[in-house]
């Protein structure tokens, strides 16, 4: 009797695909399994890369997200055809407004069958190409690594910004058997982004407005490590002051004299001189306007792209470069400022204390509220003292995320970002505890984000991901709600949310549950729970206390500004 043929004895495209993924250094690829794509997904397996499989594709984009956040490598997320990608479209939109690098690879409609109403046909690459780097679909196996490699360097910005790159092939061409010489791929290399030095011309001109200036102020972007320890230097030689950004990767510490994010209102009004590190002027820098900003303070900014050397306001000086080569090249030479206002420095200093000072006073003894739940507050001041400087904290949500911008101040974060995206709260923090597990990685959440993917609780129990996730549970969408009680009269209409227990729903998904009703029990339950990950605690909150976002008008979506306060600013100009 002569044995069947063995269907693996020739590679296939999948095979060899796989292990061109593996080579690039990919350790983990999240996705959802599907036909479409069943044959790559079962060869990433054999060639010893960890498929974490999730409960819905925005989560897998999720946590590619923060893996590429958090090792500065890159994340992979692999999705079938049609619902598959259409799932993932937030989390690419997500990845794209955070500029951080993914690689999104999709399965499609087997070629024989394309364009007759196929399962789940859709036009995939048309549906996601505004959002990503770069797009392919491929159609013939020679295209493979060359897709690969280009779609690998356009996430990580070879030429451009970092972001998301997409990538689809279909299924037939999956399964066919592998032509060598298309294959060649023994010595992958890894692309690095280009150093970009600035101008001579351009960089002279900045030094002579940082010498000119006064008052300097300094705001940056995503940060690098490395560049936040060049920035950290030279803001010591330069005394400018630095408010942070929503947007920043690596944070300044709180303790660093330049860091005044209590006096943030003050500074971006008096500042002379602005210089914009990796960043656009978006709404949260109320897009340069000289109502917010000093109608003749210059700028200074420093980017590789258009959106971040010249949108909303044109700068005075424009640095195309890499932040690390312009703050090293200020750092060579003499930069001070000639006259610095020492007096405006040492008074939006002492604002800064005086009001990090109030809000340590709250965090200790927060006021009683009516309804005798636990303060906001009280709860933050619990999850400050289990951070250390190896806890990751992940914050998701509108209010408790408003909060916690205010109140906590991690050596490592990840939050909801600039896109506002809720729902990535525990898939980030799945993915940063297997992406470093041996770190504390605790996820403060609300309730109404926690809805978008609490299911991936059941990934966390499935991979051993040791995670803490805190639900700050108001029973509502808040800060709307706190909208509608002060904007529209009092009318509560879908912002309500009573009766949910996360504790008992993290039972039910194999997790460790338990409940705080009471604010002295925080601190053992937070611990206990903490020693028992992958836990949830579901925190019975006050809905009473407005937060910063909501005090601030966030929530109303004023006409010109993203602030109530910056928008009756930009109306009194506009009248004059």
């Amino acid at each position: 009797m002569i044995a069947a043929p063995d269907a693996r004895t020739e590679a296939t495209v999948a095979a060899r695909l796989a292990e061109a993924i593996a080579r690039r250094g990919t350790r983990r690829v999240y996705g959802l399994s599907g036909g479409h794509v069943q044959p790559l997904w079962d060869e990433l397996d054999r060639a010893g890369v960890t498929i974490v499989d999730v409960r819905h594709e925005v989560a897998a984009v999720h946590m590619a997200q923060a893996e590429s956040e958090l090792t500065g490598g890159m994340g992979v997320a692999l999705v079938t055809a049609g619902p598959g990608v259409t799932n993932a479209v937030t989390g690419i939109a997500n990845a794209l407004v955070s500029r951080v690098p993914v690689l999104i690879i999709a399965g499609r409609t087997p070629r024989p069958q394309t364009g007759m109403g196929a399962l789940q046909e859709l036009p995939q690459a048309d549906l996601v190409r505004s959002l990503c780097r770069s797009t392919c679909s491929v159609v013939h196996q020679r295209q493979v690594i060359p897709a690969l490699d280009a779609a690998w360097r356009a996430a990580v910005g070879i030429h451009g910004l970092p972001g998301p790159s997409y990538v689809d092939l279909p299924t037939d061409l999956l399964r066919e058997q592998a032509q060598p010489h298309w294959f060649d791929d023994r010595q992958p290399t890894t692309p690095a982004r280009g150093r970009r030095l600035p101008d001579d011309d351009a960089l002279g001109l900045a030094i002579s407005l940082i010498r000119q200036s006064r008052r300097p102020l300094v705001v940056a972007g995503r940060l690098a490590k490395g560049e936040a320890e060049l920035l950290s230097r030279w803001l010591d030689r330069v005394g400018a002051l630095h408010v942070a950004s929503s947007t920043s990767g690596v944070q300044l510490p709180a303790s660093h004299p330049a860091s005044v994010p209590g006096s943030r209102r003050r500074a971006m009004a008096e500042a002379d001189l602005v210089v914009v590190l990796n960043r656009r002027l978006d709404f949260s820098m109320a897009y340069g306007s000289s109502a917010v900003f000093a109608p003749d303070a210059r700028f200074v900014r420093v980017g590789r792209s258009d959106e971040e050397l010249s949108d909303n306001r044109r700068a005075d000086v424009e640095l195309a470069g890499d932040v690390d080569a312009v703050l090293s090249a200020l750092l060579a030479t003499e930069t001070r400022p000639e006259a610095p206002d020492l007096e405006w420095r040492n008074e939006l200093r002492t604002l800064h204390h005086q009001r990090a000072d109030r809000l340590t006073t709250l965090l200790d003894d927060p006021p009683p509220t009516a309804d005798g739940r636990i303060h906001p507050y009280a709860l933050l001041a619990s999850v400050r003292r289990l951070l250390d400087p190896q806890t990751i904290l992940v914050a998701d949500g509108g209010d408790i995320l408003s909060f916690a911008r205010v109140a906590l101040d991690p050596d490592t974060s990840l939050d909801s970002g600039p896109f506002g995206c809720l729902g990535v709260g525990v898939p980030y923090a799945v993915a940063a505890a297997l992406s470093c597990p041996d770190r504390r990685v605790v996820c403060l959440t609300g309730d109404g984000s926690l809805g978008f993917n609490v299911m991936e609780l059941d990934t966390a129990v499935r991979f051993g991901a040791r995670i803490l996730v805190v639900v700050a549970n108001n029973e509502g969408w808040n800060i709307e709600r706190h909208d509608q009680l002060t904007t529209y009269g009092g009318n509560i209409v879908g912002t309500e949310l009573p009766g949910c227990r996360f504790d008992l729903i993290g039972r039910g998904l194999g997790a460790y549950g338990a409940r705080v009703e009471q604010p002295e029990d925080l601190d053992a339950v937070l611990r206990d729970a903490l020693d028992r990950a992958p836990a949830i605690v579901d925190v019975l909150l006050s809905r009473e206390p407005p937060s910063p976002d909501a005090r601030s008008g966030l929530a109303t979506v004023p006409d010109r500004q993203a602030l109530t306060l910056w928008d009756d600013a930009e109306a009194a100009r506009d009248a004059r």
